[in-house]
């Protein structure tokens, strides 16, 4: 852990909570729940993460519209780009996994290096505030943003297209979920009102929702 400390440039006071934000649901459940999972700093880090790029953003770019500020947001903290900002730190050495896990490419996988990226956010904020957690994500989206997006956010562009008919509701409905944990599969359906206008299967619920949004934009023509 100091290792990881010293590359991302903070010393946590409570190393238990970067000891947690390592931590996957594969090996907390291979060692019978003695240590507690990443999934909690996960969900808090991905709403610090979104909240810190979205500032940024409206700060730094006040000629662009709501659409378009939408559409960076989406790109800097897809799964791509935070599965790229893992690399950078090589954030995958550090990851307490199963046995099997680790025999099927965990470190490397994308979905396992982006959540516990965003663990590691949420470790950072609980341990030190949000000033230390905004310098801590900034250092990677300012050059993601500096980049030419080529992320193709199609839910972004589909919940664009629908708020053009007022009132009609655009959800996103995990109706499957299956395979081993180094191995998930997620089923997807993107709902209008109550009609299901798109499906998504992919290892992630992010990139499940993005298919599931594209079929849907295909199924209108666009």
């Amino acid at each position: 852990m100091n290792l990881l400390e010293a590359k991302i440039g903070y010393e946590f006071k409570d190393k238990a909570l970067l000891q947690r934000a390592l931590t996957h649901s594969s090996y907390a459940n291979e060692h019978h729940h003695e240590k507690q999972d990443n999934e909690r700093l996960e969900f808090l880090g991905d709403s610090v993460l979104g909240f810190i790029t979205a500032e940024y953003l409206f700060k730094n770019h006040k000629d662009l519209p709501e659409g378009e500020l939408t559409k960076l947001r989406a790109y800097a903290v897809c799964e791509k780009s935070l599965f790229g900002f893992a690399k950078e730190i090589r954030l995958g050495d550090f990851i307490e996994l199963s046995n099997g896990e680790v025999k099927t490419g965990g470190r490397e996988r994308p979905s396992v290096l982006s959540d516990a990226f965003e663990a590691l956010i949420a470790a950072i904020y609980i341990d030190a505030g949000i000033d230390r957690a905004r310098e801590f994500v900034l250092e990677f989206i300012e050059p993601c943003l500096n980049e030419k997006p080529n992320f193709k956010d199609y839910k972004t562009t589909l919940q664009e297209v629908i708020q053009k008919n007022h009132g009609d509701v655009l959800s996103y409905v995990l109706v499957e979920e299956s395979g081993p944990d180094h191995d998930k599969c997620f089923k997807v359906e993107a709902h209008l009102n109550s009609n299901v206008i798109g499906t998504g299967i992919a290892g992630s619920k992010k990139k499940a929702e993005q298919e599931a949004a594209r079929q849907a934009l295909e199924l209108m023509g666009l």
